[in-house]
């Protein structure tokens, strides 16, 4: 277990309680050993981390895997402190250490602070539908990522210069904002039903400002060059069909480069595909061909 962060709280000491079993080893035949931890980051924001690594010193590949948001205060404090932990476990048994940031504002990471600022600095609102800023919601988590790969560069715990970075949801809309910049460490993208602005007031299939979230995207991909892996579900309430192939079609229009598969519907709701351990046969193919080119 690590613990980067001097005084954690009360509260942390009680979730590393509950997932105590998360330090013990996991092991599959013919797989790589491989340790689940909880780990304190001392980012310029300290956040914490599911960490998911080959039993090895390293360094290894890095993997980080950014969760979605929720807009709703409440919700998020009750966010889940483990997120995408089956699919996590599938790149670390490939050798991949794989960091899946938990946001701050969220869960956990609502530890020790103070009462005006309860749920800790959320940086991800993207404002009315009116005149909604995508960009910027993107680009701040972006910089966590960013953050994260020179924080583990500098422990040597993984190799610089060969990052795969995965995101769902909003997460995927952080990850199409980092391509945009094209940080040399980081060799391809992988984003599940990736977007902003998805069920407004919670209803299906009712975006936030869809033709500004396009333009958006458009405005990514003129200056993205890192290879992409975009995956959607059919029964995606959040970014349709229709929506995530105009999305990729502006993108790729300003010279971004990005392959989109649009997958069969998944259970009652497309959206959280990447959560679910019955998933993973049905991407995996698809991320070991793409992660095979770019070797």
């Amino acid at each position: 277990m690590r613990f980067d962060v001097p005084a954690i709280g009360r509260l942390f000491a009680i979730i590393l309680l509950l997932f105590a079993g998360l330090s013990a080893p996991v092991r599959a035949e013919d797989e790589i050993r491989i340790q689940e931890e909880l780990w304190a980051l001392t980012l310029p924001l300290p956040m914490f981390a599911y960490v998911v690594r080959p039993v090895d010193d390293g360094p290894f590949p890095l993997v980080i895997m950014n969760h979605g948001v929720s807009l709703n205060v409440t919700d998020r404090s009750f966010f889940p402190l483990v997120e995408f932990r089956d699919a996590a476990k599938w790149f670390a048994k490939r050798g991949y250490f794989v960091v899946a940031p938990v946001g701050t504002g969220y869960g956990a990471a609502a530890v020790d602070i103070p009462e005006r600022a309860l749920y800790g600095p959320f940086f991800s609102k993207v404002g009315k539908c009116t005149n909604p800023n995508f960009h910027d919601a993107g680009r701040a988590v972006a910089q966590v990522d960013r953050w994260i790969i020179d924080y583990l560069a500098a422990e040597k715990r993984v190799i610089p210069k060969d990052v795969i970075v995965v995101g769902q949801s909003a997460g995927g809309w952080a990850s199409i904002a980092l391509s945009s910049v094209n940080p040399p460490e980081v060799k391809a993208i992988i984003t599940f039903a990736a977007g902003r602005g998805g069920r407004v007031g919670g209803k299906p299939n009712n975006n936030c400002a869809p033709d500004k979230l396009v333009e958006a995207t458009a405005d990514f991909g003129r200056t993205s060059r890192v290879p992409m892996l975009w995956i959607y579900i059919e029964n995606d309430t959040f970014f349709g069909p229709e929506l995530s192939k105009r999305m990729h079609a502006a993108f790729t229009a300003g010279g971004g480069r990005a392959e989109y598969h649009l997958m069969p519907p998944f259970g009652n709701e497309g959206h959280f595909f990447i959560g679910s351990p019955d998933a993973i046969p049905l991407w995996s193919p698809l991320v070991t061909k793409f992660l095979d080119a770019q070797k």
